[in-house]
C-alpha cells in the first residue's frame, strides 16, 4: 500500500472476474435495494467479529479478496479478532459455498491515522489459508496505475448493510473530483486519493458495507477501483447520500518482494486456470 506495503500475489486454482455477467440492474440500492444475483459478485467478501470471544462471529463490514491470500478492505474496519468468509451470499443461512478462514496478518496503509477526513482508509489482510476455487469465488481485478473513471461512469456498490441477509447490490454513478471537492459537496474532505460516488439521495453505502468493493466493468473485465469508507457526517459506517470510496488506483498492490516463501511467489494476478 502507497508505496511501503508489498503483496505478492497467488491465484492458483482461482479465476480472476474477467467474463462479463449481466449487470443490468435498474432502481436497486444497497440501502433497501433489492438482492444481486447469487453467484455474481464472487469477490466480494464478508469480514466477520467474535465480539464476545464466544466463537459466534458476526458480520461486521465488507471486503475484496484480490489474491489467494489476501484481503483488501477499510483501515477502519479493524478492531479486533476476525474471520474472513468467502462466497458468502445469505449472511443467516449456511449453504455450501462458504469457505471460512482466519486472518494471520493485518496491515494498514502507513499513513492511516484515525482520522477519515485524511484518507489512506484501507488495510490488507493476509489469510491463514489460501482460498480454493469452489465455483463460488473469484479474485478482483484492480485498475491499472494512474487509470482514472470519467464522470458518471456508472460501477456498482455491493454489501451487506446493517440489515439485510442477502447480498444487496446498486448502481451507482462516479462523480469526477473537480464537482465533488466543492464547498456545497465535500469541500476539502475529499482528497486525491479518493472516489467520489453517488450524490443522488438515493443509493448510498450504509453501516456494514465499510471496505466492500466498488466494483466497475472497464476494459473486458471487473475492476475493483474503491474500498467503501465513509460518508458525509465523517463517521464511518453510517449511512450515506455520497460516500466517498478510497481511491484504489493510488494503492496498487507491489509485487517486487525480495521474500523468498515458495507459497508466495507473486504472479500477475490474472487467471491460472
Amino acid at each position: 500500500i502507497a508505496h511501503s506495503v508489498y503483496v505478492h500475489m497467488y491465484t492458483k486454482g482461482l479465476i480472476c472476474a474477467e467474463a462479463p455477467f449481466n449487470h443490468n440492474v435498474h432502481n436497486e440500492r444497497v440501502i433497501g435495494g433489492h438482492d444481486a444475483k447469487p453467484n455474481t459478485w464472487k469477490w466480494q467478501i464478508s469480514l466477520q467479529m467474535d465480539s464476545y470471544n464466544d466463537g459466534s462471529y458476526y458480520h461486521l463490514c465488507g471486503g475484496t479478496l484480490i489474491d489467494s491470500f489476501f484481503i483488501m478492505t477499510a483501515a477502519h474496519c479493524i478492531l479486533s479478532q476476525y474471520r474472513v468468509v468467502v462466497g458468502e451470499y445469505n449472511l443467516y443461512e449456511y449453504e455450501g459455498s462458504e469457505q471460512f478462514i482466519r486472518v494471520e496478518k493485518i496491515t494498514v496503509h502507513p499513513q492511516w491515522t484515525g482520522d477519515l477526513a485524511k484518507g489512506n482508509d484501507i488495510a490488507i489482510m493476509k489469510l491463514a489459508n489460501p482460498v480454493y476455487n469452489n465455483g463460488y469465488v473469484a479474485v478482483a481485478d484492480l485498475p491499472a496505475p494512474e487509470q482514472m473513471l470519467p464522470h458518471d461512469f456508472i460501477c456498482y456498490i455491493t454489501g451487506w448493510g446493517s440489515v439485510p441477509a442477502i447480498l444487496q447490490v446498486a448502481p451507482i454513478n462516479v462523480v469526477e473530483h473537480s464537482v465533488c471537492s466543492q464547498p456545497e459537496w465535500w469541500g476539502s474532505i475529499a482528497l486525491r486519493s479518493m472516489v467520489c460516488a453517488g450524490g443522488d439521495g438515493i443509493i448510498s453505502g450504509c453501516q456494514g458495507d465499510s471496505g466492500g468493493p466498488l466494483s466497475c466493468y472497464t476494459d473486458g473485465a471487473w475492476r475493483v477501483h474503491g474500498v467503501v469508507s465513509y460518508g458525509p457526517s465523517g463517521i464511518a459506517n453510517h449511512c450515506t447520500t455520497m460516500p466517498p470510496l478510497t481511491l484504489i488506483t493510488s494503492y496498487n498492490n507491489n509485487n517486487n518482494n525480495n521474500d523468498d516463501d515458495d507459497d508466495d511467489k507473486p504472479v500477475s494476478g490474472k487467471t491460472l486456470r
